[in-house]
């Protein structure tokens, strides 16, 4: 059977059985009769994957996945906060009047940093054969062939070294490939000065990249999956699935295999309203894992799409339809 229905459903067993309830108490979503939604939740839940030996997509139900990464390439390859540039409905209920979700998810990763320890010869590594060109005497560019942006440097006037600019993406792909045991290969889209301008606060905020060796003396690319809050019912199964494929996706990039992802979740609740759904999907039948396939033809990070991914020899149980979201 899918491990990761042994996973989610031991999980849901734990909040159900020894969660702490919020009934009563002072909490902010709301259904859209104007009710509070409660939960029933438990602390830091942290849940691991070993994609080398299967992806963890649920059959219990199943996980569109191309609905999903269509929304993790939204935010990470799309780096896009307006609605208008999604194939789905998830983030109607937070879009502004402008279109957007605000400073949020994709927003965060398209702001372009300075790095210290990024040069030319990196840049070449990473993202291939290029051009670099002067702009001027502060400035310089690489752009490189392909779909990967462009990247600038700057220097000030006293210092003959360029500090170059990208963003969170490109320094992921940058770091595995010219470092690939640095520990500091981190994203966050939890920009404190920018919270204010979110039409949601991020729930899946961060991702930790880590390389290990395999037994074969190939790179093997793990990465852990920090969430605030998940709402288990809705995002669960999706969240899972989709950051398994980008780690699938960076692997690709990079010349690596897959090995763990790990899913940790601070506050990982059953909505009130979820609770007798939940009962009846953990009670179902459950079959074996669908098998990845990721397009074979590709490996440059910015040529997928959600056409490029698919889930073969995938059984599953009935849908559940209208599932009511609090907001």
């Amino acid at each position: 059977m899918s491990y990761a229905d042994k996973v989610f459903v031991k999980m849901c067993e734990d909040i159900l059985n020894h969660g702490t309830s919020t009934e009563g108490e002072k909490v902010r979503p709301k259904w859209p009769d104007g009710t509070y939604a409660y939960t029933v939740k438990n602390f830091c839940v942290v849940n691991r994957y070993d994609l080398s030996k299967e992806f963890p997509a649920i059959t219990l139900r199943k996980v569109p996945i191309k609905s999903c990464t269509d929304e993790l390439l939204w935010i990470w390859s799309k780096k896009s906060n307006k609605v208008k540039d999604l194939n789905s409905g998830v983030w109607d209920e937070w879009v502004d009047s402008e279109g957007t979700i605000g400073k949020a998810y994709g927003y965060q990763m398209s702001v372009v940093n300075r790095y210290l320890d990024i040069d030319e010869d990196g840049l070449l590594n990473a993202f291939g054969d290029g051009k670099f060109e002067d702009i001027s005497g502060y400035y310089r560019t690489f752009t490189p062939n392909g779909n990967y942006p462009p990247v600038m440097g700057y220097r000030e006037r006293t210092d003959k070294k360029y500090i170059w600019g990208m963003d969170q993406v490109n320094k992921v792909i940058y770091d595995l490939k010219n470092t690939p045991y640095s520990r500091r290969i981190i994203t966050t889209l939890y920009n404190i000065k920018d919270l204010h301008e979110m039409n949601l606060y991020p729930c899946a905020y961060s991702m930790t990249f880590n390389v290990t060796k395999g037994k074969d003396s190939s790179l093997v690319l793990n990465g852990i999956l920090n969430q605030r809050s998940q709402d288990i019912l809705a995002a669960n199964a999706w969240n899972v699935c989709q950051y398994s494929v980008l780690l699938h996706m960076f692997a690709r990039e990079c010349g690596m295999k897959v090995g763990e992802f790990v899913h940790v979740i601070a506050d990982a609740h059953i909505y009130d309203r979820h609770v007798p759904i939940i009962k009846e999907l953990i009670k179902r039948e459950q079959f074996e894992a669908p098998k990845f396939v990721l397009n074979p033809e590709k490996h440059c990070f910015y040529d997928f799409t959600k056409d490029d991914v698919s889930l073969t020899n995938y059984q599953y149980g009935s849908p559940i339809k209208d599932i009511p979201i609090a907001v």
